[in-house]
């Protein structure tokens, strides 16, 4: 994270987005980062926080956006990645695990399910096969159900599993998770909710930097128009 202290996936990607977000992107910043991002795919397919480590939907979401981010998605297996998150969403609950032989965690309906946006995104970049017109690879159904019948808090929030307590982390990214259910765009945004009426429909959020679309082209706008600092 800093001159002398810890090394972390999560920091990449932190950066990489702010960098982004601010203009302030150059090889230069981020040289030889792709090359330690790879090294943290695991053989399973997913990242691990460093290389060596477990793979997680935590780090492995913040791996693959931040190999996105410099346009340098395809150096990973894809395939794999693909095939283990996949595998991460549970059959009878619906919801996702963090990673191997642990339990559905609502967190992960973003950590795992906005995976999905990212990869159809570069497939469909290289056509390397042919992928669903209207539906992320995992099953939305599957997962709303999860969200809203099993992870809301009666007075309010959402929650990690039936039994824990509501947290404003597992609020949020219960409901980011939701929302990329409920949103799928490829040219056009087709919406996917399955259940109620418009009034449960959430706000489109940006698949990378998980802030709404307005957001994060507001911040291009703005930071784009503004002269590059010379350091």
């Amino acid at each position: 994270m800093h001159e002398g202290g810890e090394i972390d996936i999560r920091g990449v990607y932190c950066a990489l987005s702010v960098a982004s977000l601010v203009n302030i992107y150059t090889s230069e910043l981020f040289h030889l980062t792709d090359e330690w991002l790879l090294r943290c795919q695991t053989y399973e397919g997913g990242f691990g926080g460093t290389p060596g480590m477990e793979a997680h939907g935590g780090y492995t979401f913040c791996g693959f956006a931040a190999l996105l981010l410099m346009g340098k998605e395809k150096l990973c297996d894809i395939d794999n990645l693909l095939l283990w998150a996949a595998n991460k969403q549970m059959k009878l609950e619906g919801g996702f695990q963090g990673r191997t032989n642990k339990l559905v965690d609502g967190c992960y309906s973003f950590w795992q399910g906005g995976i999905f946006p990212l990869i159809h995104v570069s497939i469909e970049k290289s056509q390397s096969y042919k992928l669903p017109e209207y539906e992320w690879l995992f099953s939305s159904q599957g997962l709303q159900e999860y969200t809203l019948i099993c992870c809301q808090d009666p007075r309010g929030g959402l929650i990690d599993k039936p039994g824990k307590h509501r947290d404003f982390y597992h609020t949020c990214y219960t409901l980011s998770g939701l929302s990329v259910c409920q949103h799928f765009r490829t040219r056009d945004c087709q919406k996917t909710t399955c259940f109620g009426d418009e009034s449960n429909e959430l706000i489109e959020t940006h698949p990378v930097y998980n802030i709404t679309i307005e957001a994060a082209n507001r911040a291009t706008q703005y930071f784009s128009s503004l002269p590059i600092i010379q350091l």
